[in-house]
């Protein structure tokens, strides 16, 4: 295969140089950059163009940009999402929640709880008529002051009305461990993911640059019986997030 020369702008350069000395250790932790007008004047360039630099390292998640206070290595470790052990029914059998199987950092959730019509893609998936209620769980995970994922999980309102599924707090367990109890137990799951940029909504509720990706990823648990019993669209912040699947040959 012919080489491919791909040239790279100067703010690419400074951003990519800037990144080796991170990965160095040149730059730990906490630390801050140079500013513009030092990195203007290193590599003779405009200002612009050393801002646009840092401006990369940002989207990449890298660094953080407040004003005044210049850009500083981000010292967030990302969560490791185990996507396969932590939906096993050993976890949530065990009145544990899904989320300890990814990091033992404390996370702050805020949730909403709704009753309201399954948008079309919803009903579709859990077979449910035009217009026939879900109950929706709305959920923003914060994790050291960082928002890393909002999620929304639809479930069957004629299922879980009445139950402890349509409360803030769920019990140990969670919503897995409640639907066992209601008979309907998740026994399959099948998760769909993707990339692309956040909409307007997404990228403030995470708090991130709207130039950086986001992961979408969709859950669908069924019952022994191969119902759908939910429905978790999530969306993750790509630089919070490794995601960790490890099985069997």
């Amino acid at each position: 295969m012919a080489e491919t020369n791909v040239r790279r702008t100067k703010s690419q350069q400074i951003a990519d140089d800037l990144k080796a000395a991170i990965e160095r250790g040149d730059f730990e932790a906490g630390d801050r950059l140079p500013g513009e007008n030092a990195l203007a004047a290193q590599y003779g360039v405009a200002g612009l163009t050393a801002r646009q630099a840092l401006k990369n390292l940002a989207t990449e998640g890298l660094v953080e940009i407040k004003k005044g206070a210049g850009a500083r290595v981000i010292s967030f470790h990302p969560i490791r999402r185990r996507g396969i052990q932590r939906v096993a029914r050993e976890q949530w059998g065990a009145g544990k929640s899904i989320w300890s199987a990814d990091d033992d950092r404390p996370q702050t959730i805020d949730v909403r709880v709704d009753s309201l019509a399954a948008p079309p893609h919803i009903a579709r998936v859990l077979d449910l008529a035009e217009g026939e209620l879900v109950c929706a769980r709305s959920r923003r995970y914060v994790v050291e002051e960082r928002p890393v994922m909002l999620a929304v999980s639809y479930l069957p309102n004629s299922l879980v009305e009445g139950s402890a599924v349509t409360r803030i707090d769920t019990g140990e367990g969670g919503i897995y461990a409640r639907l066992a109890e209601l008979g309907h137990a998740p026994a399959h799951f099948r998760e769909e993911l993707r990339s692309r940029l956040p909409t307007a909504e997404e990228a403030a509720g995470l708090e991130m640059p709207a130039a950086r990706p986001v992961i979408k990823l969709c859950r669908t648990a069924f019952d022994q019986e191969g119902r759908a019993v939910e429905v978790n669209e999530m969306t993750l912040d790509c630089a919070a997030y490794v995601l960790d699947y490890e099985f069997d040959a």
